[in-house]
């Protein structure tokens, strides 16, 4: 009977010690979950009014959730009375060494969620970055595919990327095409400026605004050279440079316009 009251005592001290602390615990779980899931919630929304890549939107959201529930787990625990001061030191050691070894693969992830959040590029756009240049087939979460013209496939990391600079040809609707025109000396230079002027006017892919530049651009050694700038819808962009390129031969050779090459006169001298 002793022995009954004893353990009686015994459960009693229990209870009164962890019993209050296990309802806070058990209260302050079911708070953090609560917040944690409001949390994922809110961050999802954001990322899907950003339009995020699906696959990295999921990632980031699991890696949030994963770390919120550990510092709850933490937090309960030091509730409790459990130490926890060498567990989070063995914790933060195992991360530093995880972090060291993937220092790398970390920069490029961080490149992609960079690139995808700020969005200096998208795909189909044509680019030209780290010494490489085509059009973007893929934004994955550590690497940039690209297509080259001549349809090589080029990867690129991701950290390179978000820190080095970077052209977009894709950025603007418009862009402006320069070309250079040679005429010889002895042409003349109204007749070449209107036909280059009126071989643009016929061009429908030729925008009025901004209106079409045609001058001359210097007096060069072997010619005298036009400057002709249009803009166009940034598609059309090598369709027109290509297309006016053979125009301009044809109508030049149809109007007497020469188009001179580099050449230099030799005069020789009988000394007698």
């Amino acid at each position: 009977m002793e022995n009954l009251n004893d353990y009686s005592y015994a459960a009693w001290g229990l209870i009164q010690t962890w019993g209050l602390k296990l309802v806070y615990a058990v209260v302050i779980l079911i708070i953090g979950l609560w917040i944690i899931k409001r949390i994922d919630k809110l961050v999802r929304k954001t990322l899907g009014k950003r339009e995020i890549e699906p696959s990295l939107s999921s990632f980031l959201i699991s890696l949030l959730d994963i770390t919120l529930k550990i510092l709850l787990v933490i937090t309960i625990a030091s509730m409790l009375g459990i130490q926890m001061t060498s567990f989070i030191a063995i914790l933060g050691a195992a991360g530093l060494a995880v972090g060291m070894a993937l220092s790398g693969t970390l920069q490029n992830f961080a490149g992609s969620v960079i690139i995808l959040i700020f969005k200096p590029f998208k795909v189909g756009d044509f680019i030209e970055a780290q010494g490489h240049m085509g059009t973007v087939k893929e934004i994955q979460i550590f690497n940039t595919i690209l297509n080259t013209p001549d349809n090589k496939q080029v990867i690129i990391p991701n950290g390179g990327l978000a820190t080095g600079s970077m052209t977009n040809y894709s950025a603007m609707p418009t862009r402006r095409v320069d070309m250079k025109f040679g005429i010889g000396y002895s042409d003349d230079i109204d007749k070449a400026r209107d036909i280059l002027k009126r071989l643009l006017e016929e061009d429908e892919r030729v925008l009025k605004d901004p209106a079409p530049f045609v001058a001359v651009q210097e007096l060069g050694d072997s010619s005298v050279n036009f400057v002709v700038r249009p803009w166009v819808e940034a598609a059309n962009y090598w369709g027109l440079y290509f297309d006016y390129t053979e125009k301009v031969k044809k109508s030049f050779d149809a109007e007497g316009i020469s188009i001179p090459f580099p050449q230099r006169d030799v005069h020789l001298f009988n000394e007698k």
